[in-house]
């Protein structure tokens, strides 16, 4: 037994969108009582901390109807069914800003929302950027800003809130890690 594992006893099923399923499960905790927790099935994703070789970090626009606003990203996206992360990050590098990358490197994967989804994101970078001549289009359903901006005006971005979520916040943060050991070389 993991430590602290709820073993589930049953799950019922709520909904089966396009790109969510919510479920009910009744699990046992680790001390015999039981609980439900409500989970969010995603079928994972990708991300991209893409820099230029000016250094720059390349970032997306994007109204998020779940937060209410428009934030600035790091490109990202779904992994569509059995699609490798690594050909779902070149796409959406593609698709969401026009560029391609020589270099694409698996950094790490995490969960996004442990708490209630089973989301995971695959985080790369890409660098070596190139313009794609005949670049694929953006899902009919997205509209996007593409921005490049200096380590110190993301930084600004994080502090403002315009960047809003964790893992283009995470990117920042990485960049000064790796920009400071000057490992983007």
């Amino acid at each position: 037994m993991k430590k602290f594992e709820e073993k589930t006893t049953k799950t019922t099923p709520i909904y089966d969108g396009r790109i969510i399923k919510l479920q009910i499960d009744d699990v046992t905790l680790p001390n015999g009582q039981v609980a439900k927790r409500e989970i969010i099935k995603h079928p994972g994703a990708v991300a991209v901390i893409a820099v230029t070789d000016e250094g720059k970090l390349v970032l997306v626009e994007q109204y998020r109807k779940a937060v209410e606003r428009s934030i600035i990203e790091i490109p990202a996206g779904k992994l569509e069914p059995g699609e490798e992360p690594v050909m779902t990050a070149r796409r959406e590098l593609e698709e969401e800003t026009g560029y391609g990358a020589h270099q694409l490197t698996f950094l790490q994967t995490f969960a996004t929302s442990p708490g209630f989804a089973d989301e995971v994101l695959h985080l790369f970078v890409a660098r070596g950027l190139y313009t794609i001549d005949n670049k694929a289009d953006l899902d009919e359903d997205e509209f996007v800003e593409l921005l490049e901006v200096s380590l110190e005006e993301a930084q600004v971005m994080v502090a403002d809130q315009r960047i809003y979520d964790a893992k283009t916040a995470f990117a920042v943060l990485w960049l000064a890690a790796n920009l400071e050991k000057n490992l983007l070389a």
